[in-house]
């Protein structure tokens, strides 16, 4: 028999109501899995056999680029100018916007999971832990995090607090993403690898977009957009955005982590006749985070289990100003402004973040590219402990980072061979002067092959948790006994030599293949050191006890080395085919000096072995969608977290070139799995989550 297009239409909607029906009403997601892709499978191939008849043109924005287009994409991470991926001599991976729509993801963090090389795990439902090349943790130090080039950081610790940054996921043009250090360009923090998310100009932002969502874990989400102009340089954007969340799966069937938060936004640019650009954009943000932590007292029973929601709230306000001069030189600065309060079970924390950089960029004799540049970042932060046992001493401090830099790219064979050489200069307060010099060599033999290789100095200079913290947990009642880490000061910079090598190809204009080697030695790593205990009878009132103190020091030494390769295969014009394999391997070990025997444990154990992704997208006719991803990820000993096997998939559907609709299963193959360690109570299940989605656009232009 066959369906006239109206009939088919009639079909599609009857049996789409009808497993609407079952899958809201069923409370088992596997079978509401098997349901759905069943369901969408089944209404693409009604129409499979020719050309789409009197179906939607799938538009523009959302059909894939070849990957030679890929190749040609230019990124900023590398040099803070516009560069072809093809011609960076570092292993620098792209992320999409297409490949962040196709994932179906909803934070920043679960579209990292798409990157090779990164690791990502799920702690509870507000936090992760994410880490390159090693040192993986919910506050990993030496990972740079920028938003449009605004640092993220927190110089409480040199990390990044994940749950509080957020953008609305269709404004992200594309995520960079450099394993490896980057300090000669980016400073101090950029010792394992750089993350720069990017968004969109507010000229591809234009008319209106309204999505909505909801299912399992990710309750409710819901976002809007509206963007617009003045004339023909001037355009703007607004946006607004929010989720509710659900708590992870506890052992002791107690969900604290559910978790809700709300953002605001905008962001203007303005273009001249005179060839200045202008930037100007904001956004804040209020969140409820559930948190559960245990607290130490003085007094009995010296332990208590808090659990409360962390009161998170923010705002930015960054602007950029570019002027294009003469032969591709231009002239950069950027300034922003970030405000956080945290109002947490343990402590509290206000911030207020200056920062201002200078970027000089010209060409010079034989076409060498010659950049330099300077900054200065201060950052004020007053903390306020809200238990005895967790004291930063003293209770406000400022940061001060001023910093230079310069590079140039000097061409040896015409476009063939470049060699690139460069260093980054800093000061602080903590330990003075360090300098980050990098050398880099680039040979592209022809225009689809790339062979690079590269040596770095970083370091990761101390923050406040090294040098001005002080925790106290219980280690006996009988005698009372407790132990105490100090940062008293003495804390210096962690010190890095990478080496690595590189190559990309682009075999047949259907299969392109990424492979990076790399061997980082580390020396002055973080280590606790025990000192001599002594008797303490304060607070007043409390009972005497022990102190077994350990102190902040640079004890560790070690290395890490490994290999990454990303391949992407178009198999067909509907079929794309993309996987990545990291293999780590690290060896942590305590200096001559050191007396730490526990954090090599922790930190060879922190990262997986082997990291293992394949993902698959399909394009169906009438507009349908496939997008299937699977994960191994291997045994993290430190954590107690075995080995696992998942699946994600989304299925989507674009009726109409302003409408999509999607349904996405995350964590498909296990009710639930732990990806990581760091709450009280055990190990918390990431349980599997369906949800469903409906997006409207339209187009002002």
């Amino acid at each position: 028999m066959t369906l006239s297009a109206a009939g088919t239409k009639k079909v599609r909607s009857r049996v789409f109501c009808r497993c609407t029906e079952v899958w809201a009403s069923s409370g088992n997601a596997w079978p509401n899995a098997l349901v759905l892709l069943a369901l969408f499978i089944g209404l693409a191939s009604t129409g499979w056999a020719g050309n789409p008849q009197g179906g939607q043109e799938i538009p523009e924005e959302l059909k894939r680029m070849s990957l030679e287009q890929l190749g040609n994409v230019e990124v900023t991470t590398a040099s803070k100018e516009p560069v072809p991926v093809a011609r960076i001599p570092a292993a620098i991976y792209v992320l999409t916007q297409e490949d962040i729509r196709r994932s179906g993801a909803t934070s920043i963090p679960d579209a990292l999971r798409l990157v090779p090389g990164i690791e990502v795990a799920r702690i509870d439902s507000d936090k992760w832990a994410v880490g390159i090349r090693g040192f993986e943790g919910r506050f990993a130090r030496g990972l740079l995090v920028l938003i449009d080039g605004r640092t993220l950081y927190t110089s409480l610790f040199h990390g990044v607090y994940w749950e509080v940054q957020d953008v609305l996921m269709e404004d992200i043009e594309r995520i960079e993403v450099i394993r490896g250090p980057g300090g000669t360009i980016w400073g101090p923090n950029a010792v394992n690898g750089i993350i720069n998310i990017v968004t969109k100009n507010a000229r591809d932002t234009q008319g209106m977009i309204v999505s909505l969502g909801g299912g399992d874990v990710d309750q409710a989400t819901g976002s809007f957009r509206y963007g617009g102009g003045v004339g023909t340089n001037f355009d703007y954007r607004v946006y607004g955005k929010g989720f509710r969340r659900a708590s992870e799966f506890h052992s002791d069937g107690d969900g604290f982590d559910d978790w809700q938060m709300g953002q605001i936004g905008f962001r203007a640019d303005w273009k001249t006749q005179n060839r200045d650009t202008f930037s100007l954009q904001g956004d804040i943000y209020d969140s409820k985070d559930g948190q559960r932590v245990i607290a130490t007292n003085y007094f009995p029973p010296f332990t208590s289990t808090v659990e409360q929601d962390s009161e998170l709230s923010g705002g930015n306000i960054l602007g950029h100003w570019r002027r294009e001069l003469d032969e591709g030189a231009d002239v950069q600065v950027q300034v922003y402004y970030d405000r956080t309060n945290r109002d947490e079970a343990n402590f509290n924390e206000n911030r207020d973040t200056f920062d201002i950089d200078f970027l000089d960029h010209m060409t010079l004799l034989h076409q060498q590219s010659f950049l330099w540049g300077a900054g200065a970042r201060i950052s004020s932060g007053n903390t306020t402990p809200d238990i005895p046992a967790l004291v930063f001493t003293p209770a406000r401090r400022t940061d001060k980072v001023y910093s230079a830099f310069v590079q140039d790219e000097i061409p040896l064979k015409g476009n063939q061979l470049a060699l690139t050489i460069g260093s980054k200069f800093i000061h602080d307060i903590y330990t003075g002067f360090e300098f980050q010099p990098s050398v880099r060599l680039l040979w592209t033999p022809n225009s689809r092959r790339t062979i690079w290789a590269a040596f770095t100095r970083a370091v990761r200079t101390p923050s406040r948790i090294d040098e001005d913290r002080q925790v106290t947990t219980l280690v006996s009642v009988n005698p009372l006994t407790f132990r105490r880490l100090i940062g008293d000061g003495k804390f210096t910079s962690e010190d890095l030599l990478g080496y690595e090598v590189g190559y990309r190809s682009l075999f047949t204009p259907r299969f392109y293949l990424d492979i990076a080697g790399f061997f980082n030695d580390y020396d002055h790593l973080l280590s606790s050191e025990p000192g001599t205990p002594f008797v303490e009878t304060s607070p007043p009132a409390a009972p005497q006890h022990l102190i077994d103190p350990v102190f902040v020091r640079n004890g560790l030494r070690g290395a890490t080395y490994g290999v990454e390769i990303a391949p992407k295969w178009d198999l067909a014009h509907w079929w794309s085919l993309k996987g990545s394999y990291s293999y780590l391997r690290m060896s942590i070990k305590p200096g001559s000096q050191s007396l730490d025997s526990s954090t090599p444990i922790s930190n060879n154990g922190s990262s997986p072995r082997h990291d293992l992704a394949l993902r698959s997208s399909f394009d169906f006719p009438k507009g349908f969608e496939f997008d299937p991803a699977f994960r191994y990820v291997s045994a993290l000993p430190a954590q107690s977290v075995p080995a696992y096997v998942t699946a994600d998939a989304r299925v989507g559907w674009n009726p109409y070139r302003h409408l999509e609709l999607s349904i996405i299963g995350q964590n498909l193959f296990q009710p639930y799995h732990a990806e990581f360690g760091g709450d009280p109570g055990g190990l918390v299940g990431i349980r599997r989550d369906m949800y469903a989605k409906i997006t409207w656009k339209s187009s002002s232009r």
